[in-house]
């Protein structure tokens, strides 16, 4: 097989591109683990949150409720739907069971179990849960959770 030096710029400049796009898709706040976590369902806490008719969270890792990085499950009441609002950062969200749904500009968009979805910070929407069944979702984010009221959509 002959190589030139065009051939040989192209498989190198593939190779840093390869490596640069690697480091860049890693989360900005992702350590490996040094110790296992190991958390059945039976051994879950379920923490509700007060006047929200029913929203439950199990913290994995770190606090929902609490500051800095978390990971946890989130049970959402059928029927529970949020008033209209952001979050301060990204919201990585797993729908584990149920459909969760979310509107944005007015576009209703159903997440069936299964669906992932990154909600991005500061996007003013609906979102909530379908009568059919609870909603078990898996969120994490690089800081505390939280919902930001907002006026309602007009």
């Amino acid at each position: 097989m002959k190589f030139n030096l065009k051939t040989l710029l192209f498989v190198t400049a593939a190779l840093c591109s390869t490596q640069l796009f690697a480091k860049n898709t890693a989360p900005a706040n992702a350590t490996p683990a040094t110790q296992l976590i190991s958390l059945p369902a039976a051994n879950l806490k379920w923490t509700e949150i007060p006047e929200t008719g029913g929203i439950k969270f199990a913290n994995v890792r770190g606090n929902l409720a609490g500051k800095g990085p978390y990971e946890a499950f989130v049970i959402f009441p059928a029927g529970k739907d949020n008033p209209f609002h952001t979050h301060s950062q990204n919201l990585p969200t797993v729908v584990l069971k149920g459909t969760f749904y979310a509107v944005i500009d007015g576009k209703r968009t159903e997440y069936p179990a299964g669906s992932f979805y990154d909600l991005p910070a500061k996007l003013p929407h609906y979102s909530g849960c379908t009568k059919d069944e609870d909603c078990l979702l898996f969120q994490y984010q690089a800081d505390h959770f939280d919902l930001v009221p907002l006026d309602q959509k007009k």
